[in-house]
C-alpha cells in the first residue's frame, strides 16, 4: 500500500494532523493499534489552560496561546463539517491560593501575563467568593483567567477523526506497527499486522509509547509515561462554575453536571486506579469545595501522559531519518495543543515555514536536564 503520509497513532494529536493534512489535499493513512482516542486523549479533562499552568513566559506559552486562539473557529469548522459539537466553553479558569507564598506567585503570573497582552486578574478573597461561593474559607485569593476554557476531549477526537475521514483520510484501528525498513536514512516500508505500507512520509504521534517506536526508526528521544488518575463526581446542585486549579488538584465542571477531579502524577506504566490516588483526589477536592463531599460518585479512570525531560513536546522533523516527523511529548497539554500541532505539522510536512515550532525541534539541545 502506497501512501503520501502514514500517521502512527490515533489520539487527538494524530487525528488533528490527519485532518489538517487532508485540508492540504494529501493522501493520508492513520494507523492506531487500539481504538481512536483510547489512551490519554480519552482520559483528559479537556482543559484549554494556556495561561493557568504556565509559570514563566517562553516558547511553551507562545505555542499554547497560539493554539487556544484557534478553538473558536475550530469549533465552528468541525461542527459544519461533521455535525459534532466539541463543547468549547470559554468560561475562564480560576487558579486559587491557600497561602501567602502561593498568592505572591500568582500575582507575579498576573504581572507577566498582562505584560504579554493577555487578560489576567487577581481576585481578593471577597471577589473569589463572589465568583465561586462554595469555595473553602481557607482560600486567600485567586488568579482569574477569563480566556482559558475547556472542551470535551472525547468529542474533539471524534470530530478530528470524522473530519479527516470526510476529507479522504483512511483511519484504521487495531493495527500494530511491528517494524520498518530503513534505506539510506529513509523509511521505505512499515511492517504491520495488516501488511506492508510504503509511505512517502511517516508521522509518529503515539504519545507515551513514542520512544520505543522511534528507536526502530533510527531516532532516540526520551519519552516516558506519566500516570494520571481522575474521578468524576455529580453534585445534586451546581457548586462550581469555573474550572478550578489548585496546588493539589484541578476540578473541571462539565456540561452534563459532572465535576472531573484530577491531579496525581507518577512516572510509571502500571495500569489501574489506586485507592491511594482516589483518597488524595477526594481529600483535595473537599479541601477546595467542601460541599462536594455530598456529591454522587460516578466513576474513576486513568491515562498515561507522554513526558519529556524538559517538559516540552517534540514537534518537527527527525534529525536522522529524512522522511520521519515527530509529534509527541505533550504531557498534559495534548488537548490544548492539538489544534496548533495539527496545523503546524501539516505546514511543515508540505514544506512551509513554521518558526513557532523551532524551539520544539526533536533535535534541540536540552539544557539543565
Amino acid at each position: 500500500m502506497n501512501d503520501e503520509v502514514v500517521i502512527i497513532g490515533g489520539g487527538v494529536i494524530g487525528c488533528a494532523i490527519a485532518w489538517y493534512l487532508t485540508q492540504k489535499g494529501l493522501r493520508v493513512t492513520l494507523l492506531e493499534r487500539d481504538r481512536l482516542g483510547a489512551q490519554a486523549s480519552s482520559a483528559a479533562a479537556g482543559m484549554l489552560g494556556a495561561q493557568v499552568e504556565m509559570e514563566h513566559p517562553g516558547p511553551m506559552v507562545d505555542l499554547c496561546l497560539a493554539s487556544r486562539r484557534l478553538f473558536p473557529q475550530l469549533q465552528e469548522q468541525l461542527r459544519a463539517e461533521t455535525g459534532l459539537d466539541i463543547e468549547w466553553n470559554q468560561a475562564g479558569l480560576l487558579r486559587v491560593a491557600r497561602s501567602e507564598r502561593e498568592s505572591q506567585q500568582l500575582r507575579e503570573r498576573e504581572r507577566w501575563q498582562r505584560g504579554l497582552g493577555e487578560r489576567a486578574e487577581w481576585l481578593t478573597v471577597a471577589e473569589v467568593k463572589e465568583v465561586e461561593p462554595f469555595l473553602s474559607s481557607k482560600v486567600m485569593g485567586g488568579l482569574y483567567l477569563p480566556d482559558d476554557g475547556q472542551v470535551s476531549a472525547p468529542r474533539l477526537v471524534q470530530a478530528f477523526a470524522k473530519a479527516a475521514q470526510l476529507g479522504g483520510a483512511q483511519l484504521i484501528e487495531g493495527v500494530d506497527v511491528r517494524g520498518c525498513r530503513l534505506e539510506k536514512g529513509r523509511i521505505t516500508s512499515l511492517d504491520t499486522s495488516m501488511g506492508i505500507f510504503r509511505p512517502g512520509k511517516v508521522v509518529v504521534a503515539t504519545g507515551a509509547w513514542s520512544g520505543s517506536l522511534l528507536q526502530m526508526m533510527g531516532e532516540y528521544l526520551p519519552v516516558f509515561p506519566v500516570k494520571g488518575e481522575s474521578i468524576a463526581l455529580r453534585p445534586s446542585t451546581p457548586i462550581l462554575h469555573h474550572t478550578l486549579f489548585g496546588s493539589d488538584c484541578y476540578m473541571v465542571p462539565k456540561a452534563d453536571g459532572q465535576i472531573i477531579v484530577g491531579a496525581t502524577e507518577k512516572q510509571e506504566l502500571k495500569p489501574g486506579v489506586t485507592i491511594g490516588a482516589i483518597q488524595l483526589l477526594t481529600d483535595a477536592a473537599m479541601g477546595w469545595i467542601p460541599p462536594i463531599e455530598e456529591a454522587e460518585w460516578v466513576r474513576t479512570w486513568y491515562g498515561f501522559r507522554p513526558g519529556t525531560p524538559d517538559g516540552m513536546p517534540y514537534l518537527g522533523a527527525s534529525g536522522t531519518t529524512s522522511n520521519l516527523f515527530i509529534a509527541g511529548g505533550h504531557f498534559r497539554n495534548g488537548i490544548l495543543l492539538s489544534a496548533i500541532t495539527g496545523k503546524l505539522m501539516a505546514d511543515l510536512i508540505v514544506g512551509e515555514q513554521t518558526p513557532l515550532l523551532e524551539p520544539f525541534s526533536p533535535n534541540r539541545i536540552m539544557v539543565g536536564v
